[in-house]
């Protein structure tokens, strides 16, 4: 009889630990699912498909820093920065491009460049002086935002940079009015940021070390892992997606506001967390943050239909949904714990 009851605890503890790492992104479908019906079913229009096209060109920018903070979080860390490196590296590609007189395309070297460098020093630091990332990172949101206001404290027009007319060039998938829809091609380099991390996660070595080292950074030490070279790797990749974030902000707009981006590091947070990343890293999903990020736009979109209400409704649910996602989070943990005991 104790011969059963051993062989089949570890076949519970494996079912459960399935369920549980699948449950948080399967309850983000669903609302993802919900709040489209919801919409289809009380506003004219809103089954159209341009609709859902919109949610990939308005929340391009925010979906690009929220894989690269899948990254951050999966390895345990968190990077408050991303909000502020976007809003410099969109006035970076101004100044460089209208006041130096740079040509564009090097222009976005030279920021994505940058980005990448931030991410490998601020990773370094973190990891070599083992400086908390909330402290660390901090550090970056406040540098930038300042820097950002020093190269200018009003609006800088792109305009007339021809290049910056790239972005919002599209492609038609049918006719709009017989219920096609078009893409820009900012929107595209968006998907194909989640493509390919979601490719580095599941399919590389790097990808298999992010979601070692935050599930015990000890045991990925035991396992001989390269955990200095992860731990400075997810920061080099969030300070890339938040620099490319910024040239896509550029490309939308065709200007660079200063103050542009504020709290985008906690939009970016909570898609991740709301997509069903763990905030303690090593279990998450880089699907789950697209759809976080389009449960976000969504919101945004309902509200807009709506037409009498404020914006902020839209970060009163997202804060309301990000409580409840942390609490079932906490609740499969201990359910594990439990189990494990």
């Amino acid at each position: 009889m104790s011969t059963v009851q051993l062989t089949e605890r570890p076949a519970r503890s494996t079912l459960f630990d399935g369920l549980s790492r699948y449950l948080p992104i399967s309850v983000t479908v669903a609302l993802l699912v919900a709040l489209y019906l919801g919409g289809v079913a009380n506003y004219p229009n809103f089954g159209n498909s341009q609709v859902v096209a919109k949610l990939f060109i308005d929340n391009a920018p925010l979906l690009v820093i929220a894989v690269g903070m899948t990254f951050v979080i999966l390895s345990g860390g968190i990077d408050l920065s991303v909000g502020s490196v976007m809003a410099f590296s969109t006035m970076a590609c101004a100044w460089l491009t209208v006041d130096a007189g740079i040509a564009a395309p090097v222009a976005l070297v030279l920021v994505l460049a940058f980005g990448t460098g931030w991410g490998l020093f601020i990773g370094a630091v973190i990891h070599r002086f083992e400086v908390q990332p909330f402290i660390a990172t901090l550090v970056g949101l406040f540098l930038f935002r300042g820097l950002t206001l020093q190269i200018s404290d009003t609006d800088v027009s792109m305009r007339e940079i021809g290049f910056f007319q790239w972005g919002m060039t599209h492609v038609d998938f049918g006719n709009v009015r017989e219920g096609g829809f078009w893409l820009p091609y900012l929107s595209f380099v968006a998907i194909a940021v989640v493509i390919i991390a979601f490719a580095v996660l599941h399919y590389t070595r790097f990808g298999r070390s992010v979601y070692a080292v935050g599930g015990s950074e000890s045991s990925a030490l035991l396992m001989g892992l390269a955990v200095a070279r992860t731990k400075i790797g997810v920061y080099a990749v969030s300070g890339f997606c938040a620099a490319l974030a910024g040239v896509l902000a550029a490309f939308a707009t065709k200007s660079a506001n200063p103050l542009a981006n504020v709290g985008a590091e906690l939009d970016a947070i909570a898609a991740v967390v709301i997509g069903g990343t763990l905030l303690t890293g090593g279990a998450g999903f880089v699907l789950g943050t697209l759809a976080g990020v389009l449960v976000w736009g969504l919101l945004n979109t309902l509200i807009a239909f709506q037409g009498n209400l404020s914006s902020w409704w839209a970060r009163i649910a997202m804060g309301v949904l990000l409580l409840a996602f942390i609490l079932l989070q906490r609740v499969l943990a201990r359910s594990g714990e439990k189990r494990r005991a």
